[in-house]
């Protein structure tokens, strides 16, 4: 079980946790041939079983010398029977803060757990380990030297702690979306060969020359993510990829074989209908990988590959920092089966720069909530609402229309433009909104002239736009720019324009946004 705090092998030293250990396997390999017995499948456990295994009568230092053996993120609370008192800390890439109190110290994932003890907080930075004791803070980095952090005065309530000041849930992981992709990117671009390091494919260069297609496998915003991620494989490894609707996959008889690479993508690990097309794709001889968010999911343990996101936890049903990281991930699989295929060394850095942008593109589009949340005043009180987009903006549509139903409960649906003149367009009536999705891409001209039919019928359109294109500005009732980059890194930034867009919605209509009604986080049944 994944129940903590986990113990090493000989009890005296206790773990918590948060983050996930990339190379977990190995070092779980390595210890069991020193005799070393786990009780669960968790990366936390291996990790107490490695510090343990390095205890020489100083706690500090065997976990030094356990992180130093680390791959992955990971922020952790040590204590030893031996050694009392004493609380030994570190992060990386999943937070840390350290409450100061009078004769108390407190450390805790998020000052949500300390503001009803002390206002006093540190904050420590990526790398940081610090020994904890009641009246005493000491904070060095993993060489061990000595560093200095500033002493924080939380300015909000306990109430509000725990949405980290935010108003909603949602609000805050929108927020923490530059942050989520910078873990889900760190360490895994390798400018030099323009490639990225993906190590939990588990493919060889050979492996990954004799995939011949790409099947991707999920439901709701994950079978969104998937989408874009078509477009990706297709325009970036020239390998042939498809997207299918997890619940009906292991209903039609996929024809899938050992050279086709099959990807479960869910958030939780544990979607009922996702882990029932990975036991069929793995029946039919496939090579079956995860992309989830939890590690030691069931979608992880069952693939026994794949790819973890580093989003770290979602609370609110409406999915947002899953799907940008999903995407990302992606993206960066794209760029690794590509390198082996058409992509130069000269193109490959190039998108992996493009990819290494995405947090500070997205904090861009963070900085707009205001003039967002000013815009949504204005469509509030629809009852209906339509997406439109081209090319792998079609999916974002998709992905849009879904979190304003969601949370909002406006009848809201995504077409691919070309389709509107195919039925959708008589729907279509004076005040109608229409969302357009005219990113500076191939095939803006296209949908610049579906808005124009769109106007013609008295819609109201809100354009999504790049930043500085006037000739699109110039075709819409009102407009949110995007910064200008790669069309496929341009469909993040994109996705949180219309998260932020679906959120300022539904609260000015006061939904209930965190538990929308009749949904749940994980659906775990088919």
């Amino acid at each position: 079980a994944n129940a903590h705090p986990h113990l090493d092998e000989s009890g005296d030293i206790a773990l918590v946790h948060n983050g996930i250990i990339e190379n977990y396997r190995s070092l779980r390999t390595r210890l069991e041939g020193k005799g070393h017995t786990f009780y669960s499948e968790t990366d936390t456990e291996v990790l107490a079983h490695l510090i343990g295994d390095r205890y020489k009568g100083d706690l500090f230092q065997a976990v030094c010398d356990a992180l130093s053996q680390v791959e992955g993120t990971f922020g952790i609370a040590v204590i030893s029977a031996k050694e009392p008192g004493k609380i030994i800390t570190a992060r990386r890439g999943s937070p840390i803060a350290i409450g100061v109190g009078e004769g108390e110290t407190i450390v805790a994932s998020d000052a949500s757990a300390i503001i009803a003890h002390t206002r006093q907080v540190i904050y420590l930075e990526d790398n940081d380990i610090a020994v904890v004791t009641a009246d005493n803070v000491d904070i060095r980095d993993l060489h061990q030297v000595p560093v200095t952090r500033e002493v924080n005065e939380l300015g909000f309530d306990a109430a509000a702690a725990e949405k980290g000041g935010f108003e909603h849930f949602m609000l805050k992981e929108i927020h923490e979306q530059p942050d989520s992709l910078r873990n889900a990117i760190r360490g895994r671009l390798d400018f030099n060969l323009g490639s990225s390091v993906l190590s939990g494919m588990g493919t060889s260069p050979r492996d990954l020359a004799e995939i011949q297609r790409v099947v991707l496998v999920g439901c709701g915003t994950s079978l969104h993510a998937g989408l874009v991620g078509e477009y990706a494989f297709e325009d970036m490894a020239d390998i042939h990829a498809e997207v299918q609707q997890a619940a009906e996959f292991r209903y039609r008889n996929p024809i899938i074989g050992s050279r086709d690479l099959v990807v479960a993508i869910s958030q939780s690990g544990e979607t009922a209908d996702t882990l029932a097309a990975v036991r069929e794709a793995n029946q039919k001889g496939a090579f079956v990988m995860g992309l989830c968010n939890v590690v030691g999911s069931t979608i992880a343990r069952e693939t026994g590959r794949g790819v973890y996101l580093h989003a770290g936890p979602e609370i609110s049903v409406a999915s947002t920092k899953a799907f940008t990281c999903q995407v990302a991930v992606m993206l960066m699989m794209a760029l690794k089966l590509g390198r082996g295929r058409r992509f130069s060394r000269d193109e490959g850095m190039k998108f992996a720069k493009a990819i290494e942008s995405i947090p500070e593109l997205v904090q861009k589009v963070i900085e707009q909530s205001d003039r967002i949340e000013a815009i949504a005043a204005r469509y509030a009180h629809n009852e209906h609402a339509f997406f439109i987009g081209r090319g792998p903006m079609y999916p974002v549509a998709l992905e849009g229309a879904l979190k304003l139903k969601e949370i909002s409960y406006i009848h809201a649906e995504g077409y691919h433009a070309a389709e509107l003149k195919h039925g959708p367009i008589a729907l279509l009536q004076e005040g109608t909104p229409v969302i357009a999705l005219a990113n500076d891409i191939p095939g803006k001209d296209k949908t610049l002239g579906n808005v124009e039919e769109c106007r013609a019928r008295g819609a109201r359109i809100l354009g999504i736009i790049t930043e500085g294109d006037h000739e699109a500005a110039e075709a819409m009732d009102d407009v949110i720019e995007v910064p200008a980059c790669h069309p496929l890194v341009s469909t993040i930034p994109t996705t949180v324009a219309l998260q932020l867009l679906a959120y300022h919605i539904a609260n000015a209509r006061g939904c209930e946004i965190d538990q929308p009604r009749n949904l749940a986080k994980s659906v775990t049944v088919e």
